[in-house]
């Protein structure tokens, strides 16, 4: 999932950032209203983590603008407030749900895991191709019922590649979705990763090069019956 954290206090979503990361997500950073904007415009986020109070434009604009957009990006409201007018307020603006500060960090975990299911396609309970099978939910993957051990980096590529169903996925698509916008898009960090992951899957081979546009598993589905 790629996540964008709209917080003015710093340390606050570097820390949220940091464990969203050990979950394996990728996550970005706004620290004031106008940046979440244009990061929001620019980038289609599954879910965005947004502080209503906000320098720049508002918590509330801001979401309001991401509703109006159309995208699928669902808004977790994030505020000092809990009471039950305000979450109503913050509900009203298109809010998807909302979470009041201080927070658990587990339950912040499950509520962003949740709104990304909804800001996706259903997707089957396990994902496959031939004798590979990846568990989104327990985040396994085993082939030929072996347990396979892989990076979050290497899971997130497998996992997209084979939720597009035989489709191809660029580079780009990849980096997006895997990777965060620290990622330098002239690296060779997927191709790396493809390739790492493809020695970790084993023989035969999956994932498919289509030279000039990206990679495919051409047999990817979800389980029969």
């Amino acid at each position: 999932m790629r996540i964008l954290v709209v917080e003015d206090e710093e340390p606050l979503a570097e820390a949220i950032a940091r464990g969203l990361r050990r979950e394996g997500m990728a996550v970005d950073i706004a620290l004031n209203g106008d940046e979440g904007h244009e990061k929001a415009s620019i980038t289609r986020y599954d879910v965005v983590l947004l502080d209503r109070d906000l320098p720049g434009m508002s918590g509330d604009d801001l979401c309001k603008q991401i509703v109006a957009s159309g995208e699928l990006t669902r808004v977790l409201m994030l505020t000092a407030s809990g009471t039950v007018s305000d979450r109503v307020e913050g509900l009203s603006l298109g809010a998807d749900d909302y979470l009041a500060k201080p927070f658990a960090f587990p339950e912040l975990v499950a509520r962003v895991r949740a709104l990304g299911r909804r800001a996706t396609p259903a997707a089957p309970p396990l994902l496959t191709a031939g004798d590979v099978e990846l568990d989104p939910a327990r985040r396994t993957v085993r082939r030929a019922g072996g347990p396979i051990e892989l990076t979050r980096k290497e899971f997130g590529v497998l996992e997209v590649l084979l939720a597009a169903k035989g489709a191809v996925v660029s580079s780009e698509e990849l980096l997006e979705r895997v990777w965060d916008e620290n990622a330098d898009p002239f690296t060779t960090t997927v191709r790396v990763t493809v390739m790492t992951l493809r020695k970790k899957l084993g023989e035969p081979g999956i994932i498919e090069t289509v030279v000039g546009s990206g990679y495919r598993v051409p047999n990817a589905g979800p389980v029969d019956g």
